[in-house]
């Protein structure tokens, strides 16, 4: 299947943020309550396992975010909710890599969020896991330890909004493509990692995990 090499191929990462109320209080942010909280990755932010995550430039606070992707295959525009499903691929297991003190100054700034967000390396992807493995991607349980610690253990089905909602929304302003990834937001538990850490996340799909380093 082609989509098993989508990070080659995929022209965009679509990320949404603050999908979970309890992740948002955590970080003191406003919890979304009418559209998505969207931004963007380049496709120069994958990395695949066996490869290291490093620190942007004058980053001294990278935190980890566990999160699911959706993958496109088939195309679309002004996606329907009901349809929304069809243009799934496939799932995958990613880290949303934050640089959380670049972001904090670019906040107060009103600034927007890339450097602390879409940096090389920033999107740690696992193996693509095709859609008929996954029957239903709202009640998937994530989780994320750090040097064998646990720090995040959260679940889909408390996402704010749904995959179809998150498809149907951004398709009205991005047009999706097949290799794309949406990235639909972390649970609470999130912190720091530095050099020398390892990152174990996984999901309750066929017991997935995935391992990444921090160089």
């Amino acid at each position: 299947m082609r989509l098993v090499r989508f990070v080659e191929f995929g022209k965009k990462i679509i990320c949404v943020g603050r999908n979970y109320a309890a992740h948002a209080k955590e970080l003191g942010n406003a919890i979304p309550d009418e559209k998505p909280l969207v931004f963007l990755k380049p496709a120069t932010a994958y990395i695949t396992q066996g490869k290291f995550i490093r620190l942007p430039p004058d980053c001294n606070e990278l935190h980890h975010e566990v999160e699911l992707g959706v993958v496109i295959e088939k195309p679309g525009k002004n996606i329907t909710l009901s349809s929304a499903l069809d243009h799934v691929g496939g799932y995958v297991l990613c880290l949303d890599m934050t640089a959380r003190d670049i972001q904090t100054k670019l906040k107060a700034k009103g600034a927007p969020w890339e450097l602390a967000k879409a940096f090389d390396t920033s999107c740690p992807v696992g193996d693509f896991i095709p859609k008929d493995r996954v029957p239903d991607p709202d009640n998937i349980q994530l989780w994320c330890k750090v040097n064998g610690q646990p720090r995040q253990d959260g679940n889909t089905k408390d996402m704010i909004f749904r995959v179809p909602q998150i498809l149907s929304y951004i398709s009205q302003y991005f047009t999706l493509e097949a290799g794309d990834l949406i990235l639909t937001g972390t649970p609470e538990g999130v912190g720091p990692v530095k050099p020398g850490d390892t990152i174990e996340a996984g999901m309750s799909v066929n017991d997935f995990k995935m391992t990444f380093k921090v160089q």
